[in-house]
């Protein structure tokens, strides 16, 4: 793996850290959000300090031949501590439970990292070794051990958070369910990693030389088991407010058709508010929702309730669904009353007490089939308003010489 390797990961990881910045600033207290930047922070660094070029300017700028060993073991082992202690912040439970618990990780990582520096600063290594130091070293005092202590804390995270991982996924569900996987998968990467590393040691404590699992094998699973991690980590916070928007942004684009058209036609009796250009997508959801039921009250006592009944008719012949049949009636209704000509503005002569006034009454199964159950209801109704073919020969036989008239 070259340079570019590590800096791509790091980068991106970098900027998702970026942007948790402010919901840090903002929820400091927060523990889970604490966690989340501390697992980001570390996956981060450990790419970027492990690099080789880095490697190689940490030691010049220190004077230090190899004194990126210990720091970038050091970052690995936060970064594994960051992993438990986010673990224990995402399960819940007793408050007093969750601050000993994490407590005692800290304490023990802490432990592991002040004694890699201190084994570091009692060996005697000056030759610089940028990719092979374990194996190259692997049998020089205090060298040995602080490889040893590291891949001891290493795999023990590892173990402790693929089995809790894989127990606590047999019993959720959704984002979190796939999260878990995901972080399965991952540590059993990072546990792979650790396993490659102990074979290349052993092999030069015995004689031998497989430093290839340490070279080559070892890095490349390192880096995908420190994103698969933090992806799995991201995915049950992220993908959820992902997902709303995703739906959101589909709902306001699939509510487009049905607003344009009764905008257009609209007598003046619904004034659409007037939203910034910086409103949030929710807002504009809301806002466009809002205006098709205020014009589709104005509208339904004029409903086509026949063109809905021919419409649905038509759509089962063509292979559709109960609720997909009843949706495409409803847009029909909605096209048809609209094209019949029903909403024109009275002869300025006519007065309310001669005009002639629709049912009310008659006109509320309409309207409830129109509004539905919400959301939804309402933007597959747009949709089939401006794609299907049935509303489109329900528009046809409304303007036609058969279609209503008032």
């Amino acid at each position: 793996m070259n340079g570019t390797d590590y800096y791509y990961p790091a980068a991106a990881l970098g900027i998702a850290f970026a942007a948790k910045v402010p919901a840090l600033w903002h929820g400091w207290r927060n523990p889970l959000v604490r966690s989340v930047c501390a697992l980001i922070l570390m996956a981060s660094a450990g790419f970027f300090f492990a690099a080789p070029p880095t490697i190689t300017v940490v030691n010049r700028v220190t004077g230090i031949p190899n004194i990126s060993a210990p720091l970038v073991y050091a970052i690995l082992c936060a970064f594994s501590c960051a992993c438990l202690v986010l673990l224990v912040n995402w399960r819940g439970g007793p408050t007093e439970r969750i601050r000993r618990t994490i407590r005692v990780w800290i304490a023990g990582y802490s432990v592991v990292i002040v004694a890699l520096f201190v084994l570091f600063a009692l060996a005697d290594a000056p030759e610089e070794r940028l990719r092979d130091l374990d194996t190259y070293y692997a049998t020089t005092p205090y060298i040995r051990e602080m490889i040893l202590v590291y891949l001891a804390g290493h795999t023990v995270a590892a173990v402790m958070v693929t089995a809790l991982c894989w127990r606590w996924s047999r019993k959720v569900t959704r984002w979190l369910r796939a999260g878990l996987v995901v972080l399965v998968v991952g540590f059993l990467l990072n546990l792979g990693f650790g396993i490659a590393k102990f074979i290349a040691v052993i092999a030069r404590w015995t004689g031998g030389n497989l430093d290839i699992w340490s070279t080559s094998i070892a890095p490349p699973v390192a880096s995908a088991g420190a994103l698969l991690t933090t992806v799995g980590f991201l995915l049950p916070l992220m993908a959820p407010r992902l997902s709303e928007t995703w739906h959101a942004w589909r709902a306001y684009r699939w509510l487009g058709p049905l607003w344009r058209e009764l905008r257009a036609t609209s007598s003046g009796s619904t004034v659409p508010l007037r939203l910034s250009r910086w409103s949030s997508l929710d807002l504009r959801v809301t806002h466009r929702e809002a205006a098709i039921y205020d014009m589709l009250l104005v509208l339904a006592p004029y409903f086509d309730t026949t063109a809905r009944v021919r419409a649905y008719d038509a759509a089962l012949e063509r292979g559709k669904s109960a609720e997909d049949a009843e949706v495409i009636a409803v847009a029909a209704m909605v096209a048809a009353t609209l094209h019949a000509g029903l909403r024109r503005e009275p002869h300025p002569k006519e007065t309310a007490s001669d005009a002639s006034l629709p049912d009310l009454d008659a006109s509320l199964p309409g309207l409830s089939a129109a509004i539905g159950s919400g959301r939804r209801h309402l933007a597959r109704v747009s949709r089939a308003f401006a794609t299907s073919p049935v509303v489109a020969a329900a528009r046809r036989q409304a303007t036609g010489p058969e279609g209503l008239s008032v």
